[in-house]
Formats: C-alpha cells, sequence, structure tokens
C-alpha cells in the first residue's frame, strides 16, 4: 500500500498558502507533487513571477513531480450545460476549466500549458484538470500530449498503457463553514471506510488554510495515512 500526496492551486496568487503546505509536508519527509497552473485566472502567469518559478524549480531538484494542472483554472467563457451543471454539482464553482471541453480544445489548452512550462525549466509528468473534472477525450488528450498519466477523483489513467489505477482522494473544502466541517467529516470517513485502499491520494489545497478546522486537519491526516501507506511518487506507478 502506498500514498499519493499532492499540492494543487500551485500559483504565485496563493504563494503563501503553497509555501505553507509545502513545509507542512517537507516536516514529514514528503516531496508532494505540484500541481502548477501556468496562468490562474488569467491573470497570474508564471513568466511574470520568476522568483516563484525558481522556487518551483528548487522544489523539482529536490524530488517534487511537477503537474500540469489546467491552463488557467477557472471557466471564464465556458458555458455550462445542464449534464456539465449535474456534473459538478457542489463540487466546484466555477473552477472546472476542462468540464465542457472536447477532445480538441482540451488538447489545444493542454499543449500550451505543457509548451509553457517547459520553456520555465519545469517538465510536467502528467495532467490533473482542475476540480478532477474532463471528459473522456480530455483526459485522453493528455495521453495523445506525451504526458505520462491523467486523474479524476477515483482513478489515474497511466499513459501510453491507458491502463487505470484505482485512488479514493482525500480533500477538504473550505469556502464555506458548513463545508469546511462537512469536508472534515468526509475525511474521517474515507480513513473509516478506505484505509485498506493500495493507493489512495490526499489532495491539499491551499484554500484549506483558510479555515481553521480544516487546516487544523491536515498534518494529522497525513500523519495518520503515512503510518500505513508509505509514499510513492507518480513516476513509480509507470514503473
Amino acid at each position: 500500500m502506498s500514498l499519493l500526496v499532492s499540492i494543487h492551486d500551485v500559483t504565485p496568487a496563493l504563494t503563501d498558502g503553497v509555501e505553507r503546505l509545502w513545509d507542512l509536508c517537507a516536516a514529514r519527509g514528503l516531496r508532494p507533487a505540484l500541481l502548477v497552473v501556468p496562468e490562474w485566472h488569467g491573470e497570474w502567469p508564471l513568466e511574470a513571477h520568476p522568483g516563484f518559478v525558481a522556487w518551483l524549480r528548487a522544489c523539482a531538484a529536490e524530488g517534487a513531480e511537477i503537474v500540469l494542472h489546467g491552463e488557467r483554472h477557472d471557466e471564464a467563457g465556458l458555458p455550462r450545460r445542464l449534464g456539465d451543471e449535474l456534473r459538478a454539482w457542489g463540487r466546484t464553482s466555477g473552477e472546472g476549466e476542462f468540464l465542457t471541453l472536447d477532445g480538441t480544445a482540451a488538447g489545444e489548452r493542454i499543449a500550451r500549458g505543457r509548451a509553457r512550462l517547459r520553456a520555465l525549466g519545469l517538465e510536467p509528468v502528467g495532467f490533473v484538470p482542475p476540480a478532477w473534472l474532463a471528459r473522456e477525450a480530455g483526459h485522453g488528450a493528455a495521453g495523445r500530449a506525451g504526458l505520462g498519466f491523467s486523474e479524476d477523483d477515483r482513478s489515474i489513467r497511466l499513459f501510453p498503457s491507458g491502463r487505470r489505477v484505482s485512488s479514493p482522494v482525500v480533500r477538504w473544502s473550505a469556502r464555506t463553514p458548513v463545508r469546511a466541517w462537512g469536508s472534515l467529516a468526509v475525511a474521517r470517513a474515507r480513513w473509516a471506510l478506505q484505509r485498506g485502499a493500495r493507493l489512495p491520494r490526499i489532495a491539499l489545497h491551499p484554500q484549506d488554510l483558510g479555515h481553521p478546522a480544516t487546516a487544523s486537519a491536515l498534518g494529522p491526516t497525513l500523519d495518520r495515512w503515512l503510518l500505513r501507506h508509505p509514499p510513492i511518487t507518480y513516476a513509480a506507478l509507470q514503473g
């Protein structure tokens, strides 16, 4: 049994939270995967923040895997249909960038995002759509772009084999007090029901630090899962 740990929404817009989560993991000997957004909400291009990029390169040099996490993360200019609304219900408020995209549009954004990261000296090993929401064609576009994996909230797709690995994910939401306390209950339930899973994931978001209840739960939750599941990298899954 192994554990994948990642930090989502890695952007200079959320620098303080990202660095706090990195330190939380580093204190436990972890080098989490960093899910990087090249231009958060169309307003925070990585190229304009060389200090943050240098920090990312340093993390990668220490063993952190760089993962493409959309191009801008939000859904600006991408209207939802009813089916999209149902898929995203309760999961995100306008942050499912790949939710409505077909394979061609998804492939274009993935290609642009990958090229931007590589131009900055960051080599992405995989792709995670924001809020884990993408059509199957969108996941396939990641494989065609030469990335090693894509994932949703239930499994990881490995490329080029196409093999899918079941992987439950523990995460939190601090957007409102109700969501914060509710996500704590769900995280505890996952431990009770899924602690025997072979490959669980813990997904940390800078926004988790926005409510005292979720912020205080992150470290103890990591400690609990690490007692049974040693950390693993995405690269090791390709093994």
